[in-house]
């Protein structure tokens, strides 16, 4: 029988606006296809030096222990919790999305009591809820909290809750992912203990890397643990050695992918976070303006919206399916469906990083204005775009 001959690998170009991941710079590609070196190499461990540095510019912290970890933003949210946690320890989580689920069911498998300090899908989780169940457990170790949830939209406000958590001799940690490069974090400020984020998102590489970061507080419970870091390929004790001075080999790093990260973190630098928060801000509220302008509907509140994502309210009587497949089939534009209790009721609509631009506002607005007639809703005509322009105009 003879072998069949995998075809030429050729994958569409499309414009990603989900949720993850984004469309990454040419100078991210470009930074991929050069040369390999070993992971131990001095040149590389220069660059590794290089991008710490970068990291804890863009998450604002003088953290020591701050690095890429080897993997997706999942293990990034996994390394957060399994080095800090012991089996028994209280954790209160902050569940108002998938990731907040998705947070509980990691620290219950390290062995933690979980709390759930929980709200409605697409609304923010109150400061006072947080405060209710510190009062109430006494020996909180961890307050867990998504900044920006990938579910809903929602910006969650952090100074306050350190400032609780630290009031009670817990720690904050807080999820990154959706927000760090698009939104302002400030690590050191706030007063955030541990913080985690993804690459493929509003820093503008692919997925692959997790950046971490440790302070003091992390760091003295991390040093203190009773029993071994329950993870391996986790475990910070030991990454931290391979990152920092000592250089002792843990894994094979994943070279290429970070590369890609130290370019990114170059684009992202080179524009100025201020600049660049101010750019997804003014491409967010464009887009905002324009859907509201269509009849459409928002799902977070005014004043707790993530700009690097929106989630859009599903008109009554259109399919989801049919729009988000007419929209990568037709126009070659990605757009993500609802997760969870929002299933089929919204879409999310990400402008992260290199796709926080007018012109992919006024792109998906336009074809959305073209499909939606299709399902018997039928905007104002240019309605969309006009309100879209005059925002960026304002």
């Amino acid at each position: 029988m003879s072998e069949r001959i995998v075809g030429e690998l050729n994958p569409p170009e499309r414009i990603l606006l989900g949720p993850g991941p984004a469309n990454i710079p040419p100078r991210v590609h470009k930074a991929m296809t050069t040369p390999l070196l070993g992971h131990l190499d001095p040149a590389f461990l220069a660059i590794m030096d290089e991008t710490v540095h970068m990291l804890r510019l863009v998450f604002k912290t003088a953290n020591k222990l701050t690095i890429p970890v080897s993997g997706t933003g999942s293990a990034g949210m996994e390394a957060a919790l399994c080095n800090v946690i012991e089996p028994g320890d209280t954790v209160v989580v902050g569940v108002k999305g998938y990731f907040g689920e998705r947070i509980t069911d990691m620290a219950a498998r390290y062995g933690a009591k979980v709390v759930r300090v929980e709200g409605e899908w697409g609304k923010p989780l109150a400061p006072a809820q947080f405060k209710a169940a510190l009062e109430k457990e006494k020996n909180v170790k961890l307050v867990a909290v998504v900044h920006a949830e990938t579910s809903t939209g929602i910006l969650q406000p952090l100074p306050e809750l350190a400032r609780l958590a630290h009031d009670h001799g817990a720690m904050l940690l807080a999820d990154t992912v959706t927000s760090l490069g698009g939104v302002d974090v400030r690590i050191d400020e706030w007063g955030v203990d541990i913080a985690y984020s993804g690459t493929q998102k509003c820093i503008g590489s692919p997925p692959g890397l997790a950046p971490i970061t440790f302070g003091p507080r992390a760091l003295e419970v991390l040093r203190n643990r009773k029993s071994k870091v329950a993870n391996w390929y986790l475990d910070l004790t030991m990454l931290d050695r391979y990152w920092g001075a000592e250089r002792t080999y843990h894994h094979t790093a994943p070279i290429t992918m970070i590369y890609a990260l130290h370019e990114a973190l170059r684009v992202v630098l080179e524009e100025g976070l201020e600049q660049r928060f101010a750019r997804h801000q003014k491409v967010a509220s464009a887009f905002r303006a324009g859907v509201e302008a269509m009849g459409l509907g928002l799902l977070a509140p005014e004043g707790f919206r993530a700009n690097p994502l929106t989630t859009v309210k599903i008109p009554q009587g259109v399919d989801d399916m049919a729009i988000r497949g007419a929209l990568l089939n037709e126009y070659n534009i990605e757009v993500g469906g609802g997760l969870g209790p929002l299933k089929g009721k919204v879409w999310r609509v990400g402008l992260m990083g290199y796709n926080a631009t007018s012109k992919n506002v006024f792109t998906l607005l336009s074809a959305l204005e073209q499909l939606l007639p299709r399902q018997g809703f039928k905007p104002p005509p240019g309605a969309g775009l006009a309100a879209a322009q005059k925002a960026l105009s304002a």
